[in-house]
């Protein structure tokens, strides 16, 4: 069963490495279907890797192909808002994304991560403990390798990063597991406001067997769940924190897992993302001896908090995948530093409202730098902020002024869309230059 109820005509909206995951997997289908791909971008991504017998539109919509269509299937970039998938759907022709396609594909179990921030590390720290446990488990979804190029390597588990804007277009994923870690303003571009953008992260409790919430962020427990449901927090119930003789652990019902000093990821934000995974782990049966061996072993993702250059006690810090203002104020107050911070914000601001930084950045010795699209939103959170059009400008300067015991900070609460292709691009752009600079802070050629 492909789960396609017959349908002859699918177009694609969208190309990238999502829309050719779904070309793909459309082809490996028995019998014959007319394959079409829409892109709005005049040379879109990956239409090289385009098999032949797919027909392409790029550059505007097409309205022919989309009201033939007898399935669309809509990139997570693509809002069903769009006028033009508006017009399909009133013709009654159905909307999926790759994840729905996944859903009623896979045949295998499923755990299933969202939230504003934290994700992407949870996922990856879900996969490491299956790893370490011997499992062959594919992970991805919103990282890493697409949902749909996982099933062709047949795995025994699949952990799963879905975004909100994956989740509107899903309706039948079934799931092991499934947490929601945090609610907090991003995407207000897309969405009508907190509570809806809330909604779109809510299904993905819809058809889970287990509901994980955030004992600590209440928005994100289910207000109605037919299943099982438990969470995890800074208190010591359920997966929580206890005390035994001075000693802090990670714990599950009160039963000690490993002591918190040795996880090996940094920071407060990540003891909760820890106690997450635990939970995912629990639920398919990972036992603790591997999780934890995966909980003292992986040390995060590159472009989140991570240290790229250092050379005369001048730090050079990427933390580019901070792409709203939750994660810079998480890696702000996560900070611990002897001299000022420079500051490095701005990019796509997605419509946020970035007030809630002011009296954190009162607290910090910090020079701001403002750059991109949106960065002049963030010149009045402080009193002499520094205003560019580049983040590479702003590094050069930065590394001009920085003293020792200084840190330069790329932590943009942005989007990238305004000048780098996404936040791993900004992050590459941010390491080459800063493998660069730090030596010009100590005036060395």
């Amino acid at each position: 069963m492909n789960g396609l109820d017959g349908a002859k005509k699918v177009v694609v909206i969208g190309l990238g490495m999502t829309g050719l995951s779904v070309v793909n997997h459309l082809l490996r289908q028995p019998g014959e279907m007319d394959i079409k791909v829409i892109d709005t971008r005049p040379t879109p991504p990956g239409q090289d890797k385009l098999p032949p017998q797919v027909s392409l539109c790029s550059g505007s919509w097409n309205m022919d192909w989309l009201l033939a269509a007898d399935m669309i299937v809509a990139s997570p970039g693509i809002a069903l808002a769009t006028p033009e998938l508006v017009t399909a759907a009133k013709a009654g022709i159905e909307i999926v994304g790759d994840i729905e396609l996944f859903a009623r594909a896979v045949n295998k179990p499923v755990v299933a991560i969202t939230g504003s921030n934290g994700k992407s590390t949870v996922t990856s720290l879900v996969g490491e403990m299956a790893r370490e446990a011997g499992i062959n488990v594919g992970v991805g979804g919103n990282i890493g390798f697409a949902a749909l190029d996982m099933l062709a390597q047949d795995h025994d588990l699949y952990v799963l990063e879905l975004s909100s804007f994956q989740l509107e277009t899903t309706s039948s994923l079934q799931l092991k597991a499934a947490v929601y870690l945090n609610l907090s303003e991003d995407h207000m571009d897309r969405y009508d406001g907190l509570a809806d953008y809330s909604r779109a992260k809510m299904r993905i409790f819809d058809h889970a067997e287990l509901a994980v919430f955030n004992r600590d962020d209440l928005a994100t427990r289910p207000a109605a769940f037919a299943g099982e449901i438990t969470s995890f927090g800074f208190d010591s119930e359920a997966y929580g924190l206890i005390s035994i003789d001075g000693e802090e652990y990670l714990a599950a019902s009160q039963q000690p897992v490993m002591a918190t000093r040795e996880i090996a990821l940094v920071g407060r934000h990540n003891v909760a993302n820890s106690l997450a995974a635990l939970a995912l782990a629990d639920a398919v049966d990972i036992e603790h001896s591997a999780a934890c061996r995966a909980l003292k072993r992986y040390n995060g993702l590159a472009h989140r908090c991570q240290l790229v250059a250092s050379y005369h006690d001048v730090q050079w810090v990427n933390d580019s995948k901070a792409t709203n203002l939750a994660s810079t104020l998480a890696a702000l107050k996560g900070l611990s530093l002897s001299g000022k911070l420079h500051l490095l914000v701005g990019g796509d601001g997605k419509g946020a409202d970035f007030s809630e930084l002011k009296p954190v950045l009162a607290d910090l010795d910090v020079q701001l730098y403002c750059y991109g699209r949106d960065g002049y939103q963030f010149a009045p959170l402080v009193e002499k902020p520094l205003s560019v059009e580049t983040m590479e400008q702003a590094m050069i300067i930065a590394a001009e002024t920085a003293q020792a015991g200084d840190m330069v900070l790329l932590s943009p609460a942005c989007a990238s869309f305004d000048q780098f292709p996404n936040f791993m691009a900004r992050g590459d752009a941010f390491v080459s230059l800063a493998t660069e600079l730090q030596f010009k802070v100590a005036g060395v050629s």
